[in-house]
Formats: structure tokens, sequence, C-alpha cells
């Protein structure tokens, strides 16, 4: 006697919920992701190959463009020393900055470019002023009158006790006297250490320093 087939039926699977996760994961992620914002001051940095990712918190940055202009900031996350550094240069230089003032060197992204004879009115601009504002540079070329050396004698003061690093990031075209000039601001102030931003090429796809970098803008890996 044959056998009777009985017509195998596959098990319906109810998908709405497995969608409805997808889709908070989707709007979760949306909703908390923070996007790098833009460099206020455009860069092109050299290539390297770095195995050191450039530190975010307690960083001076020193910035030269391709013209040789010099730039001076400090991280987001160091307010308290942000304000000690522009506290200790106003009572350098006799600026007289006011706490409206001060307060516009602790907000956020903000870097300094300007000789301090033009400190006091820079400041004093809002954020949207400052991004119209072409900036000279502060002078360094000038040995005997390098305003570097205060910028970088206050923010060894602003970081006394705990890591201070030093970052230079200078551009591909950048003046060799503007750099000679950096290193020798750090000299006067007895520091020797410091860390050059560069351009990561040829990092090997699936390590540690690939995926950091990968998260990165150009320029932000560091090489000493």
């Amino acid at each position: 006697m044959p056998k009777v087939k009985v017509p195998r039926k596959s098990t319906p699977i109810d998908m709405t919920a497995m969608c409805d996760v997808a889709f908070l994961l989707l709007s979760f992620f949306i909703l908390t992701t923070k996007f790098k914002p833009s460099e206020a001051l455009a860069v092109v940095t050299p290539n390297s190959v770095s195995s050191k990712v450039a530190p975010e918190k307690d960083a001076v940055l020193i910035t030269i463009d391709k013209d040789g202009k010099v730039y001076f900031s400090v991280s987001d996350d160091n307010v308290a020393e942000k304000q000690t550094i522009i506290e200790e240069v106003s009572k350098a230089r006799n600026l007289g900055l006011t706490p409206n003032e001060v307060k516009g060197f602790t907000r956020s992204s903000s870097y300094v470019g300007v000789p301090f004879n033009q400190l006091k009115g820079y400041l004093a601009l809002n954020q949207d002023q400052v991004k119209t504002v072409k900036q000279p540079g502060i002078p360094v070329l000038d040995s005997t009158n390098n305003e570097l050396i205060d910028w970088v004698r206050a923010a060894v003061t602003a970081f006394q006790g705990h890591t201070m690093d030093l970052l230079v990031k200078g551009d591909n075209n950048s003046k060799y006297p503007s750099f000679q000039a950096v290193i020798n601001a750090f000299k006067k102030n007895e520091q020797f250490k410091f860390q050059m931003i560069t351009n990561p090429e040829n990092v090997p796809a699936g390590t540690e320093l690939y995926r950091k970098n990968m998260s990165r803008a150009p320029g932000e890996t560091s090489t000493e």
C-alpha cells in the first residue's frame, strides 16, 4: 500500500516585532550620533604611518597654515585650563580683559591667531563674527618679540601638576621659519617634547589604529 505524503507547511513567522526593534535601534543611533564639526582652520598635513593617535584632552595645539601663520588653541575639555591661560596672558601683557572677553577664549572650538594688541577686540566678537575674521597669525618671526612664548608659558602654568600634550599641526606648504619659531617658543619654556599631527596612510585595515583613524578627519594622527 503506497504511503500518503503529507504536504509540508512552513511555519508563519511574524516579523512585526523585529522590524519595530530595527527601526528603534536606527532611530537611537541617528539621534545620538555626534558628527565631527568642520575644521575652522584648513590645513593639509603631510602623510605618515603612525602608531599613535593624537590626544583629544589635555592638548595644546599649535597650527601653522600654508602661509606660515601661527595659531594657538586648547582642547575643549580643558575649560579651567583655558581660563587660566587667558588670565595669565592678560596679566603678563596688561591687556585688562573683561570676563566676557575671557569667555570668548574658553568657548568651544576657539583658537587665537592675532597679536596681543588685537586680542582684546578679537575676543569681544561673538562666534558668528569670529568665523568671518581673517586672522593675521600670532607674531613669531621676530626673535625679540615671539608672542607664542607667552602663550606657551601660560599653558605650562595652567597645566602645572598634570600632563600637557604639545601638538604641532603644520600645513604641507607651510614656511620653515614659522616652524622654527614655534620650536624656539617651546625651548624658551623648556618644553622639549611635542607631537606632530600628520595624515595617516597605509595603516593595515582592521587594526585598532585603522578604526580610530577612520573615525577622525584627516590630519588627526600624531607622530613624535
